[in-house]
């Protein structure tokens, strides 16, 4: 059950929207046990946001959030944040010293009217 959620200072197209989609069902499967065939992306654009008390320069938020009962190896998350940067750089045009990434994972996790 993983989430990605992106929030941006910039308008995202359905295009950039689904370069970032396939992009983050590749990413996930950095994960042990996730997929793309599970994953949900969540796309909040053109935001206000400030970084650094600063919304002069786009910029961007993104969490990554999966079902896990077992603590996620922070190699793993460590893997992930450049690559989603460079692909924030390249598809929609943010610096990545303007972009945050969380990571977290939980045991408590609802589909389809119960939990796992």
């Amino acid at each position: 059950m993983p989430v990605i959620r992106t929030y941006t200072s910039e308008p995202v197209s359905e295009s950039q929207r689904d370069t970032l989609k396939s992009f983050y069902g590749a990413l996930i499967a950095k994960v042990p046990g996730k997929s793309e065939s599970w994953l949900m992306c969540v796309f909040d654009d053109d935001l206000p946001i400030y970084m650094g008390g600063s919304a002069d320069e786009p910029a961007a938020y993104v969490t990554v959030d999966v079902f896990s009962r077992a603590a996620v190896d922070p190699a793993v998350w460590g893997s992930m944040t450049g690559p989603i940067c460079d692909e924030l750089r390249d598809v929609l045009g943010i610096d990545p010293a303007r972009v945050y990434v969380r990571y977290g994972s939980t045991p408590d996790f609802g589909w389809n009217g119960s939990n796992f």
